[in-house]
């Protein structure tokens, strides 16, 4: 008999080609798939002694566990969004048993099926622009090196070149934010990242995602692989394009958004 918990990736409907052979996820556990009223529950039976509520709220709390276990959720999530269109549920989404995923399906089964009627065929690709403004404006000027008036004059001229950067880059990403959503289905504007929390170089100018039907990807990279002459007159700018992701930023659905998302 079976006494591990269901740890649930994601819901979606019924599909027929077939997931890695040697995917793992979570716990290192194959996920299965359990079929119910029309739809697919991913999920993977995992250990009680890590994933019942108080041990995994000890977990959360332990950043090298929760890394690797985001890493696993988000690698079923991947692997699910190359054959169909899931909706992701949140990181540690856990049932007691096969029964609790039945009823989690049941109470949420409209809203499941009008957001993967909505999303059927579509993926979502992140575009974030940074700007490193380190790299091209003058050098801090050394008070020691020049007169008091030199001095200020060189941090005016600093100060100038730095905001005139930022302007260039912001209408870079505006022009560039309406030429993709020009493109897409739908969008997200999400608020710019902390590169203290995120680690990326430079300052994070726009952080979109867009909804893009699955058909429609190739033009829409090339798209964003034609912006490299326009950002080379703006030193420091970057594109950085991710996905392709399951839409997670589109699902509005109370608690169906979680992992490592492209946000």
């Amino acid at each position: 008999m079976t006494t591990g918990l269901r740890y649930v990736y994601a819901v979606c409907r019924p599909f027929d080609a077939a997931l890695q052979s040697q995917l793992t996820g979570v716990a290192g556990v194959p996920p299965k798939l359990l079929s119910h009223h029309g739809l697919i529950a991913v999920l993977s039976e995992v250990p009680e002694c890590d994933f019942a509520e108080e041990p995994l709220r000890a977990h959360l709390e332990d950043l090298d566990w929760l890394s690797a276990t985001a890493r696993a959720h988000q690698g079923v999530i991947d692997a699910l969004t190359t054959v169909t269109t899931p909706l992701p549920l949140r990181l540690g989404t856990v049932f007691r048993d096969d029964s609790g995923v039945r009823t989690m399906i049941e109470a949420r089964e409209d809203g499941f099926r009008r957001t993967l009627d909505r999303l059927e065929g579509r993926v979502e690709w992140g575009v974030k622009v940074y700007l490193d403004a380190g790299t091209a404006v003058p050098e801090k000027p050394s008070a020691k090196a020049v007169s008091g008036r030199e001095y200020l004059r060189q941090r005016r001229m600093r100060t100038r070149s730095r905001d005139e950067m930022w302007q260039n880059a912001e209408t870079f990403a505006q022009g560039l934010h309406e030429a993709l959503s020009g493109r897409a289905e739908d969008f997200r504007l999400h608020a710019p990242q902390d590169s203290a929390l995120s680690g990326a170089a430079g300052r994070n100018v726009m952080n979109a995602a867009y909804l893009v039907p699955r058909g429609e990807s190739e033009e829409f990279v090339e798209l964003v692989d034609g912006t490299k002459d326009a950002k080379d007159d703006t030193p420091g700018l970057r594109v950085e394009l991710t996905g392709p992701w399951a839409p997670y930023s589109f699902t509005g659905e109370s608690g169906e958004s979680g992992g490592e998302g492209p946000a």
